[in-house]
């Protein structure tokens, strides 16, 4: 072991940097303007409820895709973080790579959405956006990206609706809810989640947010504020990570049926690999996709690990790619 240099000089050296950044630092924040939330153009072609489908503005001179893309996120975050900032934007990546992209934004669910249920959700208003898109572009089956949840939902929703779905793209996105190292499934597997719907109503987006910062409470709740010191002299880094932690506590309350429903067919039933999911009146099977899918996990995901997301290759079609970091 290296030894630790506690020279005075060292200390002294340290303190007046530490006070520096401060510094600087409640001058930068006191400066910062409001945080955004996603920087690449888009309009409402669609709205229902709570949610509003938006389509991306084009780059001029890029000449784009003739078959759309729609993302589906997760209804536990907000999906601004697919185009976060300039420089860390998914949405303006495939926008210059020529794709038409269409986004889903569910907003915040209220009183009014705790009947909602995953039907509601998939055959609903996801099967009514592919519609509106298909009808704009005059095209019998539009691309998919569906990211965590949201990509759950995108299996469901190509298994039962593989007549209108070219491709799909699935993102960190859990099939396999029962992996051993899945710290989240192990804690929810004997949740009464009955009780829990039934006194509440639709689930506190607070509620699930410190569930998921209590998977790594040194580094998530702690660490990463220590660290914080590190960048407040750096404008831009500083808002990097104000961005990020905006977004990280932007959580929308979810709809008590469809959270009540999602944590039995999924998490406590395994329903994918069971085949025990049902939608209205139609039961979920994957195997029922022949599309070509390309699916995406990360290496290091805490909250969907890669046994999780690596679907089973049941055809030929299917490929999975790992990625170094979420």
């Amino acid at each position: 072991m290296f030894p630790i240099d506690i020279r005075p000089d060292k200390l002294a050296e340290e303190m007046a940097d530490y006070s520096r950044k401060l510094g600087k630092g409640v001058e930068n924040l006191l400066n910062s303007e409001q945080i955004d939330t996603g920087v690449s153009p888009k309009e409402a072609v669609y709205t229902e409820d709570k949610f509003t489908l938006y389509r991306y503005t084009a780059p001029e001179g890029v000449k784009q895709n003739s078959v759309p893309l729609l993302i589906i996120y997760a209804l536990v975050n907000r999906p601004y973080m697919t185009d976060i900032q300039e420089n860390r934007s998914t949405i303006k990546n495939l926008l210059a790579a020529g794709q038409d992209v269409y986004l889903i934004d569910w907003g915040y669910p209220d009183g009014a959405d705790n009947s909602l249920t995953l039907d509601d959700y998939i055959n609903g208003y996801i099967d009514r956006c592919v519609d509106v898109i298909r009808q704009r572009h005059g095209l019998d089956k539009i691309n998919i990206l569906g990211i965590c949840q949201g990509g759950t939902f995108s299996l469901c929703y190509t298994s039962l609706h593989q007549e209108k779905v070219k491709n799909l793209v699935t993102m960190v996105t859990p099939v396999d809810f029962k992996t051993p190292d899945n710290m989240l499934s192990a804690w929810v597997q004997h949740m009464d989640v009955d009780l829990l719907v039934d006194t509440l109503g639709n689930v506190p987006g607070e509620l699930l947010n410190w569930t998921f910062l209590s998977l790594k409470p040194f580094s998530l709740t702690g660490q990463k504020y220590v660290n914080m010191v590190d960048v407040l002299d750096d404008e831009d880094k500083l808002k990097n990570f104000l961005r990020m932690e905006k977004w990280i506590f932007d959580s929308p309350d979810q709809a008590g049926e469809t959270f009540r429903q999602f944590i039995k067919e999924f998490y406590q039933e395994n329903g994918f690999l069971n085949g025990t999911v049902k939608l209205g009146e139609h039961l979920v099977d994957l195997k029922n996709i022949s599309c070509p899918v390309l699916n995406i996990f990360a290496e290091q995901d805490h909250l969907v690990p890669p046994d999780a997301s690596v679907a089973p290759q049941e055809n030929s079609t299917s490929a999975s790619i790992p990625l170094s970091a979420r």
